[in-house]
């Protein structure tokens, strides 16, 4: 079977490739552009022994997609690829429109046309905005996100279902809920925080550290995106999350205990975009994918901490060495 990774050089891509790559009857061919939202060198790294066939194309440009899926036959897809960042959406939504909806809605036309008997799109925890529930329920109003990141991710979940009513494309959107684990992106909470705690720089915490979000490790993740290729089903929007919620200042506090430092914080306001809980009702996931998150945040956070002292930490070093030497 012929399986269609986007994204395949970024954290959850890679990782599931890898898994995939372990069964005999997958082919993987992915799709990256490597862009420089953070350090292309990353993604590389990411990808470096996998046997895929590997396209260096943007998800924009439906011609060069449309190269993909003559040259290969396209069993499956795994559409992974997407501007990330809350944040940064706020400042720079056009980007997120065109990558997260036209990108997306580019691969849904070439599925159709294509054929392919499944199709997941990696959603976000975003959807729900400020939800008042806790936990997150699929079923739960999901029409006031409050970042441009959430909305484009919304936008994109009503086009597959839409494709999904026109031309009966089998479609399951996961929802993720905060993933992290080793090889994750260097601009993410959790590897920002150890990076920094462990050479003695300052983090910034923005508001009281009372902000919560579920944690969730990246081989829970992969296992369920698994489950999701294999499951018979028209369309369903799936929930991927650990189900625990996690304070920010216990967070830093786990770094802390890990790495054995203490953190140099400085307090920032609250940024906009930001949502005060997350938390996902897994329900349907377990019903489903028969999904049972198996790392916690303790022992996440000392498989990440071990990993990044392991891997990472002297590049850091390295890394504002070539900085500094440029000014």
């Amino acid at each position: 079977m012929n399986i269609l990774i986007t994204g395949i050089a970024g954290f959850i891509g890679s990782a599931t490739a890898k898994e995939l790559l372990k069964k005999d009857d997958y082919t993987i061919i992915g799709i990256d552009n490597f862009s420089n939202y953070y350090d292309p060198k990353f993604k590389e790294e990411n990808i470096r022994d996998l046997k895929i066939k590997l396209y260096r194309y943007d998800i924009r440009d439906i011609n060069k997609l449309k190269k993909v899926f003559e040259e290969n036959k396209i069993d499956k897809i795994i559409h992974l690829a997407s501007m990330v960042g809350i944040r940064n959406s706020v400042k720079n939504p056009l980007i997120y429109e065109e990558v997260n909806i036209r990108g997306t809605l580019n691969l849904l036309e070439l599925a159709k046309k294509y054929k392919c008997k499944k199709f997941i799109f990696g959603s976000s925890s975003s959807v729900y905005g400020n939800n008042k529930n806790i936990p997150f329920f699929e079923e739960d109003k999901t029409e006031a996100p409050i970042s441009p990141y959430g909305a484009t991710k919304k936008s994109a979940e009503i086009l597959c279902r839409t494709y999904n009513i026109l031309y009966k494309l089998p479609v399951i959107c996961l929802r993720f809920f905060t993933v992290y684990g080793p090889y994750s992106r260097p601009d993410m909470a959790i590897y920002k925080f150890s990076e920094k705690i462990f050479h003695n720089h300052e983090i910034e915490r923005y508001g009281d550290g009372t902000t919560k979000r579920d944690y969730t490790y990246i081989s829970d993740i992969v296992f369920g995106i698994l489950k999701a290729l294999d499951i018979d089903i028209g369309y369903k929007i799936i929930n991927l999350g650990n189900s625990n919620s996690v304070d920010l200042n216990k967070l830093i506090g786990l770094i802390e205990k890990n790495l054995n430092k203490k953190a140099k914080i400085i307090v920032r306001d609250e940024t906009p975009g930001d949502t005060k809980q997350t938390c996902a009702d897994i329900r349907t996931a377990k019903y489903l994918l028969n999904y049972e998150p198996k790392v916690g945040i303790e022992k996440g956070i000392k498989l990440f901490c071990d990993w990044y002292v392991k891997n990472r930490a002297n590049k850091y070093i390295v890394h504002n060495v070539k900085k500094l030497s440029k000014k």
